[in-house]
């Protein structure tokens, strides 16, 4: 690895979906957002739903993450994620439409299902968000 930089690998069931050199990385921890810089003890921990950010090249880039790992060794960050996306390959009309679903829905559950519907909801603001940077 080269002075002051990560390998970092987002990684889904079904692909690869980064593979970079990054300054710094930010990830959606189950218990908060987490920091990682070059030189950071190392660490695993699980993900939640949320906005995986990194820095590359004094360029930052953005996906939209849903639950997971993260691993930190050796100026390696490897993240295995359920879903990892990019901003270009968020559908923003089918992610709104997600929203507005899990509103409605959220009115009229309780229980585990509410619990769902609230994780489809923080999903679809997450694909929101990171689809608008594009």
């Amino acid at each position: 690895m080269s002075e002051g930089r990560l390998r970092l690998r987002v990684i889904t069931p079904t692909r690869v979906v980064v593979e970079a050199h990054a300054e710094t990385v930010t990830l959606p921890g189950a218990l908060g957002e987490l920091g990682i810089l070059p030189g950071h003890t190392a660490l695993l921990t699980t993900l939640r739903i949320g906005r995986l950010a990194y820095r590359s090249d004094g360029r930052e880039h953005v996906l939209a993450v849903q639950n997971g790992f993260a691993e930190v060794a050796a100026d390696v960050v490897t993240v295995l994620a359920d879903v990892a996306e990019l901003p270009s390959e968020i559908d923003l009309e089918a992610a709104r439409a997600d929203k507005a679903a899990a509103e409605a829905a959220i009115k009229t559950t309780g229980g585990k299902a509410l619990d769902r519907q609230l994780s489809l909801l923080d999903a679809a603001v997450t694909r929101i968000a990171v689809a608008s940077l594009r």
